[in-house]
């Protein structure tokens, strides 16, 4: 694996004019102007009343165009901004991009795997010095885990590719009780708890809480000067607050203890410097980057959450070839070859990192407004020249993101 050479990596912010003469290559052959990407953008931003949103697309892994738009933070004496103007969002301001946490999270799983010094396929139990419900984390929640018989069969490799069995996060659970619904490894299902749950591992066996390790293995080399897994002090004065779909204030930013499954805030052009270390062999080796991106397990279902989860007949799953390697959602087969993605959700923070390999082509999206899952397909569509997402599966049908905001 290459040592991380930061300036050579990071995404170089374009000046204005750069951006404005900026040519997007799509996905379909066809060119966009930057001039033009940004108006597609502000029409999109304004008729969907977005708070905010930062916008990158990477070209043969080279940032080409950029922008920030809306706002960080409203004057009207709620959030972080005082009484008085509105403070604009910044390509620089530091916003949460929520369960993309994931996906890095995964990446730098793979690189202790690349190290030797972490193995994937051994036993989660057999990893800890003590039963799971000997942790004072999982005292109670652990319980009912270490009883089950299937319990010794869950692999880190299962829990970054969803496929463990256990729920979203415990507190799904009636009792709040974590337990495995599937046999290890069989199904796809998606759970955050997993993923926390490989975090107290790593964090046991390295002694150090992740956020550190994290940022010393990943975020300071790339330079990735506004990104992290817990809130950090200088972040205060370019930070976004988070808004819902009527455009009040939901929350400041502030995510802090660091957790695996979503904890961190950055920025687009951040993330795309990430993007392009990956597809230029900095961050992982060849070899293990192909890895991380084999399927683990093949995705049947109609959508990722709700009901339609369990059904084995999605119509997108199929078509696109859709499964999920590790820490990363996976389209096989789509026309352009194959893509990698994440997507984030949280209350006023909707977000998605998509990359095609071939092309070497990427788009980051980081909005500070749930309104914002709404521009998803029409930028994809302008800005990537492709619909060939799983917009059903992803829940991101105008219909889908309503039914979602009656359902928190």
């Amino acid at each position: 694996m290459a040592e991380l050479t930061p300036p050579s990596v990071h995404a170089q912010p374009l000046d204005r004019a750069a951006q404005a003469g900026a040519v997007i290559r799509r996905l379909d052959s066809t060119t966009l102007s930057g001039s033009s990407a940004d108006s597609i953008t502000r029409q999109l931003v304004h008729e969907h009343q977005i708070a905010g949103l930062q916008v990158a697309v990477v070209n043969d892994a080279q940032l080409v165009w950029s922008g920030a738009f809306g706002v960080r933070a409203r004057g009207d004496g709620n959030g972080s901004a005082p009484v008085g103007p509105d403070l604009p969002m910044q390509r620089s301001t530091t916003t949460w991009a929520a369960s993309i946490t994931k996906a890095v999270f995964g990446t730098y799983v793979m690189r202790l795997v690349e190290q030797g010094t972490f193995d994937l396929d051994l036993p989660i139990a057999r990893q800890l010095a003590q039963p799971l419900d000997r942790y004072a984390p999982y005292t109670q929640k652990g319980a009912l885990l270490v009883r089950d018989s299937l319990w010794p069969r869950v692999t880190p490799r299962m829990l970054l590719s969803h496929s463990s069995g256990l729920l979203n996060f415990a507190t799904m659970e009636p009792d709040g009780v974590m337990r495995l619904h599937d046999i290890p490894g069989t199904r796809y299902r998606y759970s955050g708890e997993g993923i926390n749950l490989l975090q107290f591992v790593i964090e046991q066996r390295f002694g150090q809480p992740l956020d550190t390790l994290v940022q010393s293995a990943i975020f300071d080399p790339l330079n990735m000067q506004r990104t992290s897994l817990s809130f950090r002090p200088h972040f205060a004065e370019d930070i976004a607050d988070r808004f819902g779909p009527d455009g009040r204030f939901l929350a400041k930013t502030r995510r802090s203890p660091a957790r695996a499954a979503g904890s961190m805030t950055s920025t687009a052009e951040d993330l795309a410097t990430f993007a392009i270390a990956l597809l230029n062999g900095q961050l992982l080796s060849a070899t293990t980057r192909d890895e991380m991106l084999r399927s683990q397990v093949r995705i049947t279902a109609r959508t990722q959450f709700g009901p339609e989860s369990l059904t084995t007949d999605g119509p997108e799953a199929a078509r696109l070839g859709l499964g999920y390697g590790m820490g990363w959602g996976l389209l096989t087969q789509s026309q352009h070859g194959p893509a990698f993605f994440k997507e984030g959700h949280g209350d006023g923070a909707q977000t998605y990192l998509l990359c095609f390999l071939r092309q070497r082509s990427c788009l980051v999206l980081l909005a500070n407004s749930d309104n914002g899952e709404f521009s998803f397909r029409p930028l994809v569509n302008a800005l990537l020249g492709t619909d060939d997402v799983p917009w059903v599966w992803e829940g991101w049908t105008p219909a889908q993101i309503r039914a979602a905001w009656q359902n928190r």
